[in-house]
């Protein structure tokens, strides 16, 4: 049961990205790059899995012939991290506003799809509220 529960959770929370994505996108008129605000700003991790029936010289001339580093992330897109976790690819978090949720996903099937696999996940910063709770627990030990 919570092998069919985790894909359909994060497929959910891709929709309502995607969904308010595409209404704040429809709300901009000015044609202009909307810049990064925390009203507007989403993270995404990005997940590029090998295709580990290839070898790594095969991956990167697909990578190049179909242009990764030109054209992924687009303009404008922060990258957070970008790390490699053996066995399994690159493990990228971006940060943009909800408007581009689109063009983040066009340069990724039109330059990574081939050599990897791609999974997404929403993903949020969770570092005041363990900041927060670390404070509330760790107290300084009185003084003697």
């Amino acid at each position: 049961m919570k092998t069919l529960l985790k894909p359909l959770l994060a497929s959910v929370l891709l929709f309502s990205t995607l969904v308010a994505g595409g209404l704040h996108a429809q709300a901009s008129t000015s044609g202009k790059p909307v810049a990064i605000s925390a009203d507007n700003a989403v993270l995404l991790t990005v997940f590029l899995k090998h295709d580990q029936s290839r070898n790594l010289n095969e991956i990167r001339t697909k990578l190049t012939e179909q242009e990764l580093f030109k054209v992924f992330p687009p303009e404008g897109v922060e990258i957070v991290s970008w790390t490699i976790a053996m066995g399994i690819g690159h493990v990228i978090v971006l940060r943009f506003p909800a408007s581009r949720l689109r063009e983040v996903n066009l340069a990724i099937e039109r330059s990574a799809w081939g050599p990897f696999r791609t999974e997404f996940f929403p993903t949020y910063d969770y570092m005041d509220i363990v900041a927060a709770e670390q404070s509330k627990v760790r107290k300084p030990a009185p003084a003697k």
